[in-house]
C-alpha cells in the first residue's frame, strides 16, 4: 500500500433526481480486510477493434439501469449516495488476509450482484448488487470481496472486461440458464443495446438462426455483420410479430430475449413457439398494454421468466464459451472520466451499438 495515493477520484449520487446529479469528488483510498482485494481500476493498452478505436481503454461500462438509477426510475432498493456503476474491470493492488483465489497482478471483473455466487438469485443477494444497494465502481480505486471475482479472458483489454458483467451474464443467463438454447433453434433479439448484442452473439456461436429488431438500419446491417440472420425494422414494420411469424412458417421462435417490456410484451406472446422461453430482461419500452399475460402465457404454454442478471458461476462459464468461440465485446464510443455525465446523456439517447464506457483517468 505504500506505493498508493492517499486519495483518489469518486463519483457519487447524493440524491437520484437528474443525470446532473452525478457528483465528482475526493475519497480516502481504502484498505482491503479479511478477504478482500483492492482494485485499481485504470487504463491499459489500447486494443484494436473492428467497430470503434480507442486512445486509452475504459474501465467502466455504463447499463440502462445506472440510468434509471439516477433519474429515480429504478424499482429496487438503492444505498444512500452511493458509488454509481456495476459493471468494472481492474487490477488487484493489495489483498487483505485470507485471500486465496487471486493475487496482486491479477486481472479481475467484480460479478454484479456481490454476493450471487451459484444457483438462483436469493432476496438477500439482490441486495448486494454494485452500484445499487451497494457502491459500485466509478471511482479510480475500489475495495471488494475476493469471492465476488471473475478472471478476465486472457489477451483481453480492461474495457472489453468491463463490459461483461451486467449485460453479457444477463444474456448468457436468459439464453443458456434454465432452459438452454440449442444450435438449430430460432431466437428473437429486440433491439440493438448492450444485452441485445450480446445475446445476439451467443445465440450466433451456440449454432442459433436469429432474427433482430431495431429502429435504425444501419444499426440491423451492424448486426448482420455479427451474424444476425433475419433483420426487422420495427419502425416501417410496427406489425413485426408478424414478420417474425412469415419467418417461421407461422411456429414462432424458440427463445425471446424481451427488452421493451409493457409496449412490446403482447406482441412477443403473439410469435413465441409453443412452450417457447421468453426471458424479460428490460422495459425500455415504457408505452403499451400487454393485457392478461396469464392468459397470453397459458395460451401458448409459454415460459415467461425474469432475468436478474446472473451468477458468479454464470459468468465464469460465459468467459469460458468466449474464449472458446472467439467471442468479444462491441464497444459503442469511449468518455473520460470527468465526461461521465456525457455519457450518461449518450446512453439516454439510445444512438449506441452495444456498450458505453468510462475510461478511469
Amino acid at each position: 500500500m505504500a506505493d498508493l495515493p492517499s486519495t483518489a477520484k469518486e463519483y457519487r449520487l447524493p440524491t437520484f433526481e437528474s443525470i446532473d446529479s452525478l457528483t465528482l469528488g475526493d475519497a480516502p483510498v481504502p484498505q482491503p480486510g479479511h478477504g478482500e482485494v483492492l482494485l485499481r481500476l485504470h487504463a491499459g493498452p489500447p486494443v484494436p477493434s473492428t467497430y470503434t478505436s480507442f486512445t486509452n481503454p475504459p474501465v467502466v461500462s455504463l447499463n440502462y439501469r445506472d440510468l434509471k438509477i439516477a433519474l429515480n426510475e429504478y424499482p429496487l432498493p438503492l444505498g444512500k449516495n452511493i458509488v454509481p456503476v456495476s459493471d468494472a474491470a481492474g487490477e488487484i493492488v493489495a489483498t487483505g488476509d485470507g485471500c486465496k483465489r487471486f493475487t496482486v497482478g491479477d486481472r479481475v471483473m467484480p460479478n454484479f450482484t456481490r454476493d450471487h455466487i451459484t444457483g438462483g438469485p436469493t432476496s438477500a443477494a439482490l441486495l448486494t448488487a454494485h452500484g445499487g444497494a451497494v457502491d459500485g465502481f466509478l471511482r479510480q480505486y475500489a475495495v471488494v470481496p475476493e469471492y465476488c471475482l471473475v478472471r478476465m479472458p486472457e489477451g483481453w483489454s480492461y474495457e472489453e472486461g468491463a463490459s461483461l458483467p451486467c449485460a453479457a451474464v444477463t444474456a448468457y443467463n436468459a439464453l443458456m440458464g434454465l432452459i438452454p438454447m440449442k444450435g438449430g433453434d430460432t431466437v428473437l433479439i429486440q433491439g440493438t443495446g448492450g444485452v441485445s448484442i450480446f445475446g445476439l452473439q451467443i445465440a450466433v456461436a451456440s449454432g442459433a438462426r436469429v432474427i433482430i429488431t431495431s429502429s435504425s438500419d444501419a444499426k440491423l446491417e451492424l448486426a448482420k455483420k455479427l451474424g444476425a440472420h433475419h433483420l426487422i425494422n420495427y419502425r416501417t414494420h410496427p406489425d413485426w410479430e408478424q414478420e417474425v411469424l412469415a419467418l417461421t412458417n407461422g411456429e414462432g421462435v424458440d427463445h425471446i430475449v424481451e427488452v421493451g417490456g409493457q409496449g412490446t410484451l403482447a406482441k412477443s406472446f403473439a410469435c413465441i413457439k409453443f412452450q417457447g422461453v421468453i426471458s424479460s430482461i428490460g422495459f425500455v419500452a415504457s408505452e403499451g398494454n400487454p393485457g392478461n399475460v396469464a392468459m397470453l402465457a397459458l395460451g401458448r404454454g409459454v415460459i415467461f421468466r425474469g432475468i436478474l442478471i446472473g451468477s458468479r458461476e454464470q459468468f465464469e462459464a460465459m468467459c469460458k464459451l468466449f474464449e472458446v468461440t472467439g467471442v468479444r465485446p462491441v464497444v459503442d464510443k469511449v468518455f473520460g472520466f470527468e465526461e461521465a455525465k456525457e455519457a450518461y446523456r449518450y446512453l439516454e439517447s439510445q444512438k449506441h451499438v452495444g456498450k458505453v464506457v468510462i475510461k478511469i483517468d
